[in-house]
């Protein structure tokens, strides 16, 4: 943020009239100013319309003007990526409304400390990185960490980029092999009925998995990687009796293992392994009678120094907009239903 906005910022605090003085900007490069911008202003729009304010723009000179979190707000956002673009980001209009969401739920994020953590694999896509403040806090526990365990809702990147990392320590030699599990819970159809073998009959529990692996990295060079045992995708069942050294190993769907087998599972980590459990404890699909092993690992290991637990909320989903609402809107009715329980008012 630069100096005058901070000591406009600062100066305004002490009072409460508003419209305050505006912001003046002054960016440089006229190439970067124009992807920070947006086709026909699109990004300058969005900052507008989500966190209020007014923002003019002439030649090289921007003009911001509102109450002291509009203008602060709106500043940083075009202030920090615009040095975001400048270090070589290639911005999305998706960026700009993360970049947005960010600073509305913590104004003291470093959005180029986010934005350009990028994680060393090269995908045919896009560069990965970390596209909120707690998902860059799950990256920097997973480079610190042996074991950490990602709580949270769909749409959070919590198996995404814990598989990038994967991936890259991969590339890197870090580590000899990837291991991909997730317990296969029925729902619906028995899988005693299933056409096909073992194997076939599981496959469908992993697809999600296969779909973020292929993302990453070529299909031929994963299918030859898979192949050669390199890359394990596999269900929980098949981790029974092994240890497994020279790992990074993914534990996807969490919610969904026992108790048992959550204990079976930490205790196969090896030596020169990393395990990163990912699940979201509001859809577990287990019996009623049967206890989430992720849920119970809370209270379990929460005093282990070498372990390191990160939550993630609707704040942090990076799909469809509506996924956040979709998200906050299940939150509140299992709130709402808690409350009714308990005997308590709504």
């Amino acid at each position: 943020m630069p100096a005058e906005i901070q000591r406009s910022m600062s100066e305004n605090a002490a009072t409460e009239t508003i419209p305050k003085t505006p912001v003046k900007l002054y960016f440089e490069n006229n190439e970067y100013l124009k992807v920070l911008l947006g086709e026909q202003d699109h990004h300058v729009k969005a900052i507008e319309k989500r966190l209020g304010g007014h923002i003019h723009v002439r030649g090289n000179h921007v003009t911001i003007s509102g109450d002291d979190d509009e203008v602060y707000l709106s500043a940083k956002v075009m202030t920090e990526i615009y040095e975001v673009i400048k270090r070589g980001y290639p911005l999305n209009p998706s960026d700009i409304d993360l970049a947005i969401r960010i600073v509305k739920n913590n104004r003291s994020a470093d959005l180029k400390e986010i934005f350009l953590d990028t994680i060393s694999i090269t995908t045919r896509k896009k560069v990965i990185t970390p596209k909120s403040f707690n998902q860059k806090q799950y990256v920097d526990a997973i480079r610190t960490y042996d074991i950490v365990i990602a709580i949270g809702p769909a749409g959070t990147g919590k198996t995404y980029l814990a598989m990038a990392m994967a991936v890259a320590a991969l590339l890197n030699k870090d580590l000899e092999r990837i291991i991909l599990t997730r317990p296969a819970i029925e729902a619906g159809e028995k899988l005693g009925f299933l056409p096909g073998d073992m194997v076939e009959k599981v496959n469908p529990y992993l697809r999600p998995l296969y779909d973020a692996l292929h993302d990453m990295m070529d299909y031929e060079k994963a299918s030859r990687l898979i192949q050669r045992g390199v890359i394990e995708v596999a269900p929980l069942a098949f981790m029974r009796g092994r240890t497994l050294n020279n790992s990074f190993i993914i534990l996807d769907e969490a919610q969904n293992t026992t108790s048992e087998q959550m204990k079976m599972f930490l205790t196969r980590m090896g030596f020169n392994s990393k395990v990163i459990i990912t699940g979201d404890i509001t859809q577990v699909d287990l019996p009623p009678e049967k206890t989430s092993g992720l849920i119970e690992i809370q209270r379990v290991l929460h005093e282990i120094t070498g372990i390191r637990f990160v939550y993630f909320s609707s704040v942090d989903v990076v799909r469809h907009p509506l996924v956040q609402e979709i998200v906050d809107a299940y939150a509140l009715k299992n709130d709402n239903f808690k409350a009714t329980k308990h005997g308590l008012p709504e």
